[in-house]
């Protein structure tokens, strides 16, 4: 454990120089260069801070994936194990069973998933790439590997399958071919069955792809291929050729086989179903389309959309089941996709909100040729999986207990909290369980597949999303699952807009008006408190009790004088203006009142949105307690909500823009502090404002700081510059060009819509600020400004006077240097890197809190760092970190207790020691660029480490990690780096995920216990850790997807059957299609790869040597699995053959010594 001497400045002393805090430890290295200052001059140690945390305590690996699948493609699903396999366009796998059984794995290529396979009851699964190849994996170790891969070269994979307890996969491709390959060796065979073989000679069209292969199921040895123009074929593998060929004039997109092996059904591309049977193959059996108009005898059917899948399947006890998609008819265009359930005379139809991808019926049995009693179907949609109960005649939907909707509304902003209070979870879900939908079967959800256990981690973890449409989700995130808790809407706060109206009244975002910007809050004390995009703030107050008022609103002015900002002439005006000054002219406390010009035109002092006026009913739960808006200044709307923060223990909020700030007293509803952020120190001008041209300044110069260190970044991208941007809320996962979306609002890509004015100066023309604080712009003013050339200097774009507030934080601090003991403090970062103290004088006693004004000044202490300010902490004198104080908890609707002789219980946070004479603290503040940790009262900088100089940081925090503070950071180059405190050593840098979309920066969240997430795609959560010891133990955390199961046995076929029922049972596929007898496939055709995967718990292969060793193995370890029930067994046996030897012992004497004429 190695110890770090502070060598610095006594508090009380005052030769240290002021400006060395914000000039010590400029350091010109590369991007991790760091160094160590003493501030000031050289004094005695005053202590010694031991810090435990090393390198050795760091590793980045990725946990565990939430969400639906982005973009699915394929369905497959194990009727032994129970479990379930989703492929997507990306070339992901995801792999579901009970809840906590969820893996996910990738394919290297990244190509779409175009088919899975499972191996029934094996522990693996195959899966058809688009880029045709065929992949192997290995199911039975907790993160699925690749054992061996097959590379087609000249033919295209359309279609795929596998009969149950085979080792042959037969592979159709575009060509009309069907190649066959040995899945334990994963070798092609020679058996090739050609296009031109399989149809008739005197054909002269090609068949067109393989859309279908399935084996007989009263014979393995026939085969039937479905092709894409309406032709299929019979196929005697034995005798290699056609036993008997079906052509029909529509194409064909599925097959299913009645489970007799006489009959078998098509769904064709005019919405028609047709019915084969085998004897009588000339023309078909029956035909129907279902959706279709009754039409005269002997006129066809009305042509509906194509039928894309159907299944057949039959039932011992019942009619059968006839289940498609789509075959809707032409005149119904409105109508939703839906899914068909036919079962005897009744016809169901299933409307579902998103186009089906794919759908599988789920039966009790794994064998073919037994009835096959469906008892469900999963259905997989664009956007979400449902599982339908086919057991009851409503056809009722399962409850889905994987978090599947957490992009219902795309996220726009997410927050992480690890080692919430314990109680937090249990009292969010007993609130939100009562408004869980109803309807749902009454029956277990059918995956049940895979195990799982807590493990070692039980520490409560709650992660919240925040959505576009304004809805708040709370989730249970412990153990490594995801279940939703809660649900708050902000949207009921405002009135509904009728039609016509949002032009009117909210330009400021006209797609998501209430789209969650920033979330704030503080578990212990149950505050929330939320941002959104146009331009409000919400504080929420926790209470189990319903309660029906009127909801309090704040308008509040905020704007920036722009004239004296450029105006060459020195500050005359006070070194703090007045506060009544600032305060907005008008506030409404019960709803908006709207003022307009008498022409009509000009807007002034209207909020984007109106709040509901009359008395609303309140559920228990999260409850609106005030409301603050900024409203339209001279015409222009009010800018985006930059930063947030709330002090329950001081009765405050914060928040700013790039405007100002504004500092409001949620206890009293009044407005404390509404300034421009260049009037927070406009005695103490740091950066000597110089006059600017006013044609330059016409041009917004939010470029200057969005694209500041991205022109040596990100060269090549400033080359792709559109003036068309893509909406977060549309869910797709294009890359957009990082310069533009560090401009972009969270929810749309809509300009900010400035009205014309003559040239001059606009009054709110502010700088966008860094990943969590966007604001609108034109896009033909993007398209000028980023025509400029940038400078990588910094200099020129410090001198720039427009400032947005990137950071709040609230603690009990020193905010001036002369103070001996600490007090309510609001440390206030901007995106040029300042950082301004500002002190806040609190009533003594509670009772004077509700009456007495609060007052906010302030202080003169100013620090600086390179690069937007993102986040502040504070450390105590021995090292500890300093958590912000808060107020104890209470129902504020509880009838029950005394009103009169409640008090307000605050928790400091901080020892009595603290607060002697000549005490002191240290205050860690991180920027894009840089990170310093300051001596307060002296305010003299310790430490300075430069993160980087070639990039920016995105997301910065600091957290807590075995008891010890970090500070953690994530790089738009995609490193994620720790550092110790206060000595910032550098203890991780790993390059982890390069930034391809903004939506990773905006919603990356370090927490505490070593742990992160962000938004990957726009409907699933990634999860990771940064903790070795996690990592370590990932393997105990996550679910078993393989657990030894007895495979059902067949039905006993009888004697009948078994006579005339087919050759099935005799039919050896390892001698037609081994080596020995079908020969070796063309080198040309396709390549074996081998996978990365590894060899142990892989399902040995039948033929060879190494499979035999292979399978030696699997059976000794399942051997001992299951070494206790053979046990039993075997004694159980051994009893039981005792007593039949002493049985037949005893009738072998009895009857010894008779005659035959005895019996």
């Amino acid at each position: 454990m190695k110890k770090f001497n502070f060598r610095k400045v006594l508090d009380g002393l005052t030769a240290s120089s002021p400006g060395s805090g914000s000039s010590s430890g400029s350091n010109s290295g590369g991007a991790g260069s760091g160094s160590v200052h003493p501030g000031g001059t050289a004094g005695l140690p005053r202590e010694e801070i031991q810090e435990s945390l090393t390198s050795d305590y760091f590793q980045i690996c990725k946990t565990v994936r939430h969400g639906f699948p982005y973009q699915p493609t394929a369905l497959a699903f194990d009727p032994v194990q129970k479990i379930l396999a989703i492929g997507t366009r990306t070339g992901a796998i995801r792999i579901l069973g009970r809840p906590g059984v969820d893996c996910y794995c990738q394919h290297e290529s990244g190509a779409a998933v175009l088919q899975l396979q499972f191996l029934i009851n094996e522990g693996a699964l195959v899966s058809a790439s688009s880029d045709d190849t065929l992949h192997l994996w290995n199911l039975r170790q907790k993160r699925p590997a690749i054992l061996h891969s097959l590379k087609f070269n000249r033919e295209r994979i359309t279609y795929c399958h596998l009969p149950f307890q085979s080792k042959w996969l037969y592979v159709g491709t575009e060509r009309g071919n069907t190649h066959i390959v040995n899945i334990e060796s994963f070798i092609l065979s020679g058996y090739v069955i050609m296009w031109n073989k399989a149809i008739e000679l005197s054909t002269k069209t090609h068949p067109g792809p393989v859309v279908h292969l399935s084996d007989s199921p009263r014979d393995e040895g026939k085969l039937l291929i479905g092709y894409e123009n309406g032709t299929v074929v019979f196929w005697d593998l034995k005798s290699k050729r056609a036993e008997l060929r079906v052509y029909y004039d529509e194409a064909i997109h599925s097959i299913d086989w009645h489970h007799e092996g006489k009959q078998f059904m098509c769904s064709h591309s005019d919405g028609s179903l047709t019915l084969w049977n085998l004897k009588s193959p000339s023309r078909p059996f029956q035909t129907t389309v279902p959706h279709g108009k009754s039409q005269r005898e002997g006129r066809k059917s009305e042509s509906c959309k194509p039928i894309l899948k159907v299944e057949y399947k039959t039932c011992r006890n019942s009619e059968p089941f006839i289940i498609f998609s789509g075959g809707l008819s032409y005149d119904k265009a409105c109508r939703r996709p839906s899914l068909t359930i036919m079962h005897g005379k009744a016809i169901t139809v299933l409307e579902m909100d998103h186009p089906i991808v794919e759908f599988l019926t789920l039966c009790e049995t794994p064998y073919p040729n037994e009835f096959q009693e469906p008892y469900a179907v999963a259905v997989l949609l664009e956007k979400d999986l449902i599982v339908v109960d086919l057991t009851q005649t409503n056809f009722p939907i399962f409850e889905n207990p994987y978090p599947m909707d957490i992009h219902e509304s795309p996220v726009t902003c997410t927050a992480y909290f690890a080692d919430c209070p314990p109680d937090l979870i249990l009292v969010l879900y007993s609130i939100g369980v009562k408004h869980k939908k109803q309807g749902y079967s009454n029956k277990e959800w059918p995956v049940s597949g895979g195990a799982w256990n807590l493990g070692a981690q039980t520490y409560p973890e709650i992660i919240i999303t925040g959505h576009a449409d304004g809805t708040i989700k709370f989730w249970d995130a412990s153990a490594m699952t995801l279940q939703m808790l809660y649900k708050l809407k902000t949207s009921k706060v405002f009135e509904k807009q009728k039609a016509g109206e949002g032009k009117q009244t909210c330009e400021l975002v006209e797609e998501d008006p209430f789209a969650v910007q920033m979330i704030y809050w503080c578990p212990e004390s149950r505050i929330f408190c939320v941002s959104g995009v146009s331009a409000y703030v919400i504080i929420y107050k926790f209470s189990r009790h319903e309660v029906t008022t009127e909801i309090v609103s704040l308008e509040v002015r905020l704007q920036c004088d722009v004239e004296d900002i450029i105006t060459p002439e020195p500050e005359t005006s006070p070194p703090f203006p007045d506060l009544s000054s600032q305060l907005p002219p008008s506030r409404s406390l019960s709803g908006s009142t709207n003022t307009v010009s008498s022409e009509g035109v000009t807007k002034d002092s209207i909020p984007c949105l109106s709040v509901k006026t009359r008395p609303v009913r309140m559920p228990p739960g999260y409850q609106a307690d005030l409301v603050i808006q900024l409203v339209w200044v001279d015409g222009e709307p009010p800018q985006q909500i930059t930063s947030l923060s709330i002090s329950s223990a001081y009765g405050i909020v914060a928040f700013g823009n790039c405007t100002g700030l504004v500092v409001v007293d949620f206890i009293q509803k009044t407005v404390l502090l509404s300034m421009g952020t260049i009037d927070l120190y406009r005695s103490s001008d740091l950066y000597q404002r110089q006059p600017r041209s006013p044609r330059k300044n016409r041009q917004f110069i939010a470029d200057n700081f969005c694209m500041r260190g991205l022109s040596n970044f990100y060269p090549d991208l400033t080359k792709r510059i559109r003036t068309s941007y893509q909406s977060l809320t549309e869910l797709n996962d294009s890359p957009v060009p990082l310069e533009l979306e560090r401009c972009k609002s969270p929810t749309s890509g809509l300009a900010t819509r400035t009205p014309e004015a003559a040239p001059g100066f606009y009054r709110n023309e502010m700088p966008a600020v860094k990943q969590r604080s966007q604001v609108h712009h034109l896009p033909e003013t993007r398209e000028n400004s980023y025509n400029r050339s940038r400078s990588s200097s910094i200099s020129s774009i410090d001198k720039d006077s427009k400032e947005a507030i990137t950071a709040l934080y609230f603690m009990e601090s020193f905010a001036r240097k002369n103070d001996s003991t600490v007090s309510p403090c609001l440390f206030v970062g901007t995106s040029l890197g300042m950082v301004v103290l500002i002190s806040l004088n609190l009533p003594s006693s509670d009772e004077q809190r509700f009456t007495e004004p609060v007052v906010v000044l302030p202080s003169g202490t100013f620090l600086s760092l390179k690069g937007a300010v993102l986040t502040f902490s504070c450390m105590d004198r021995t090292g500890s970190l300093m958590q912000p104080p808060y107020e104890v908890w209470r129902d504020p609707n509880n009838t029950d207790e005394n009103e009169k002789t409640w008090k307000r219980k605050l928790v400091m946070n901080y020892s009595s020691s603290s607060q002697e004479m000549g005490d002191h603290q240290y205050t860690i503040i991180c920027s894009e660029k840089q990170a310093k940790v300051f001596s307060l009262p002296s305010q003299t900088c310790l430490y300075v480490h430069n993160i980087t100089e070639t990039s920016f940081i995105l997301q910065a925090d600091v957290v807590v990690m075995c008891n010890s503070a970090c500070l953690a950071c994530f790089c738009a180059n995609g490193h994620i780096m720790i550092m110790s405190l206060p000595s910032l050593r550098p203890m991780l840098d790993v390059n982890y995920l390069p930034l391809t979309d903004m939506r990773i920066a905006r919603t990356f969240c370090f927490t505490n216990e070593g742990q992160a997430l962000y938004l990957v795609s726009p409907t699933e959560i990634q999860r990771l850790t940064y903790s070795q010891e996690m990592c370590d133990n990932i393997q105990d955390m996550l679910g078993d997807l393989f657990t030894p199961i007895e495979t059902p046995e067949a039905q006993n076929r009888g004697f009948l059957k078994g006579l005339f029922g087919g050759s099935g049972q005799t039919f050896d596929r390892e001698e037609l299609f081994g080596e020995a007898s079908a020969g070796k496939a063309s080198r040309s055709l396709a390549q074996h790869i081998p996978g990365p995967g590894s060899i142990e718990g892989m399902k040995g292969a039948a033929g060879g040597v190494m499979g035999e060793l292979t399978r030696a193995r699997i059976a000794l370890d399942e051997r001992g699995q299951r070494l206790g029930e053979l046990e039993e067994k075997t004694a159980g046996m051994m009893t039981s053959a005792e007593a039949f030897s002493k049985h037949a012992h005893e009738l072998m004497l009895k009857y010894k010594d008779k005659k035959w004429y005895q019996f």
